[in-house]
């Protein structure tokens, strides 16, 4: 009977004990969700299949793979943080470019006038508003191999002194890659010197003319003013017979006898008036008789021009 209360006790002492140890249990852990793989690194640009199906660049290329500069360009682009910022002419800008001629340079010359294309770091189009208050700017050529950029509403602008280009296009930028089109060749003045050939004069603005089915400025007029130009010929034909008339009877007049009998009338009144004064106004006299004559002169070349005009008006 003891045995028995014993094992009861025993139970439920173990009962208790396992029901506390159940409350106190800590809960289960957390499920963390699954981690993120990497984003995967960027693939490498091929800068020579990139040049040789854009463009056309084959000039451009060509100079890059003849010098090596191709292989300083795809390190910086593929094993740098830093980039590569790569400004490409056209062939036509190659076959554009007389003075000062490329095929004098050495090797090592036109080395850096490619590597001189070129900046070592990454630039989209937007940070060259940045970059143009900084001052020249150092491409891969060296210190001495400079560019200097200026933004104007957008438009990238490059000036090298012997160069003054825009970025024409964007072929390529994806960081760390940046391939700009530029329509000249950028000339270095550490290779070309500071005697820079003056700049040509810009071709002239070309003259917009009005369209055919629009009146023009002489056209207008004479639609406006039609009464105006029957008048005046109107005039013209007026004018005309009466001056060639008047010149007629004046030449008559000035060949006759009656002219000369005027004139000797004329001389002997005038003579008498004088003489009748001329004791008192004795040193008008000479006065007198070349005032006369000066007006007589007058009068007879205004006639005479008068009407010239007047019969060249009506044959014009």
């Amino acid at each position: 009977m003891a045995k028995m209360q014993l094992s009861i006790f025993i139970a439920v002492v173990a009962l208790i004990v396992c029901s506390a140890s159940a409350k106190t249990a800590s809960p289960p852990a957390p499920v963390l969700p699954p981690t993120p793989a990497p984003a995967p690194a960027p693939e490498n640009v091929n800068l020579t299949e990139l040049l040789s199906v854009a463009g056309p660049f084959h000039t451009f290329l060509d100079y890059l793979l003849s010098t090596g500069v191709i292989e300083t360009f795809q390190n910086q682009a593929n094993n740098t943080e830093e980039g590569i910022t790569i400004f490409v002419p056209k062939d036509d800008a190659f076959k554009a470019q007389k003075n000062p001629p490329l095929s004098n340079l050495t090797k090592d010359q036109l080395k850096q006038l490619v590597l001189f294309h070129a900046l070592p770091h990454y630039y989209s189009l937007s940070e060259f508003k940045n970059l143009s208050q900084s001052g020249p700017v150092s491409t891969f050529a060296g210190g001495q191999y400079s560019l200097k950029f200026t933004d104007v509403s957008g438009t990238v602008r490059i000036d090298s002194l012997w160069t003054r280009t825009k970025v024409s296009s964007s072929v390529f930028s994806t960081d760390p890659v940046a391939v700009y089109q530029v329509n000249r060749v950028l000339l270095p003045e550490a290779i070309f010197g500071t005697d820079v050939p003056p700049m040509p004069a810009p071709a002239p603005a070309p003259i917009v003319s009005a369209p055919s089915d629009s009146p023009s400025v002489a056209d207008s007029e004479g639609a406006s003013s039609p009464k105006s130009s029957h008048k005046n010929s109107g005039q013209k034909l007026l004018l005309a017979p009466i001056s060639m008339v008047i010149s007629g009877l004046v030449a008559l007049f000035l060949w006759s006898d009656g002219f000369a009998d005027w004139v000797m009338f004329l001389s002997y009144n005038v003579k008498d008036c004088i003489t009748s004064f001329e004791l008192s106004f004795w040193f008008l006299k000479p006065i007198f008789y070349y005032t006369f004559l000066s007006l007589l002169l007058f009068v007879i070349t205004i006639v005479v021009n008068w009407n010239c005009s007047s019969i060249l008006l009506f044959f014009s």
